[in-house]
């Protein structure tokens, strides 16, 4: 009985919230998938800039994790598309990249990403904790 309440009490209000992850990285996508899941968050699946657009329109998530370097199209280009349309410009988008450069981090702020996490310096643990802050 006590489990069952600390697990309730562990999805609070992100229960039923819809993340999609557009990422290559099987390995990182797949943790950070589990990660959310365990949390109570419905999680979506991308493993390109293509199939993420398309994910995007079709699932329409609570908030967006999106990787910038990417098969296909990359993350600038995911972000801009999504930005320009307006049945889910409004959805929230996270950059999680390797790329940590001053300019690009500006960048992908400037074109309305809610925030702009270096893989380097986050452990799956601190991204899930993000996701939640940014979805209060």
């Amino acid at each position: 009985m006590a489990k069952k309440n600390l697990n309730s009490k562990n999805q609070g209000s992100s229960s039923g919230k819809k993340i999609l992850i557009i990422e290559d990285d099987r390995f990182l996508r797949e943790l950070i998938s589990r990660k959310l899941s365990d949390d109570g968050f419905k999680t979506v699946e991308a493993v390109d800039g293509e199939e993420g657009i398309k994910k995007v329109k079709e699932e329409k998530p609570d908030l967006i994790l999106l990787d910038l370097i990417l098969p296909s199209i990359d993350g600038f280009e995911v972000l801009s598309r999504i930005k320009k349309d307006e049945s889910v410009k409004s959805i929230p988008v996270i950059i999680l990249s390797n790329l940590g450069q001053k300019e690009e981090v500006e960048k992908g702020l400037k074109m309305g990403a809610l925030d702009y996490l270096i893989k380097a310096h986050f452990t799956p643990g601190e991204i899930i904790s993000k996701i939640k802050n940014n979805l209060k």
